[in-house]
């Protein structure tokens, strides 16, 4: 097969030939994302993640696809969040009506129905009240594109440095459709899922405010 398709290299003329077969194969190489680098020894990497840790006020718009326990559905999602302090709205979803979550580290409270109820953790209150689980704690960093401080993770990257992938605390996220906002690139597209409870979160069609505009 090789004698058909490089019938130029010979004996005479391999050496001749091998530093272009090696640059060829190197530029292979990195189009498949075969040598991506570890997340430390990523310089691409290590400077996108110091922008997304500088974010400390951030708007996101779009819709997240649930599913959980064999039920299904798409609420709008508007998430508002300024240094520890978030506000998420939930709407247009049958079982989500028009929901308001506030929270701050330790405090989290939910409005719905005209009901307003409190609570220490957004995780188990969404899932008492919406049905599904929402990890709000990690869904923080999550969503820009950053592993979450409180544990643990494993990154994977694709050929152009990006994260493509990470794993924490039973979840696996996966980043699709970066969108450049200045000089940070933020996802479009994510997806969250984990097998042992078949829950998946589909986050689509995200549209990004930075600063104080987000406010």
């Amino acid at each position: 097969m090789t004698r058909f398709l490089f019938p130029f290299i010979g004996p005479r003329l391999f050496g001749a030939r091998l530093p272009l077969c090696v640059c060829l194969c190197s530029q292979l190489l990195n189009c498949t994302g075969i040598t991506a680098p570890p997340a430390e020894s990523n310089s691409d990497w290590v400077a996108q993640r110091t922008r997304l840790q500088a974010l400390d006020q951030w708007e996101l718009r779009g819709r997240v696809d649930v599913r959980y326990d064999n039920d299904s559905h798409t609420p709008r999602i508007q998430w508002q969040q300024q240094d520890q302090e978030y506000r998420i709205r939930l709407w247009g979803s049958f079982n989500a009506g028009n929901t308001l979550i506030n929270g701050r580290p330790g405090h989290v409270t939910m409005e719905q129905d005209g009901q307003v109820i409190d609570a220490t953790s957004p995780e188990a209150l969404i899932l008492e009240q919406l049905g599904y689980e929402l990890p709000v704690s990690y869904l923080e960093f999550w969503v820009r594109g950053l592993p979450s401080p409180e544990s643990r993770a494993e990154l994977e990257f694709n050929a152009l440095n990006q994260l493509s992938r990470l794993q924490q605390a039973g979840w696996t996220v996966s980043y699709s459709d970066p969108r450049l906002y200045g000089d940070v690139a933020l996802p479009a597209r994510l997806e969250v899922t984990r097998p042992e409870n078949d829950i998946r979160l589909r986050f689509i069609g995200l549209n990004w405010t930075l600063g104080s505009a987000a406010n």
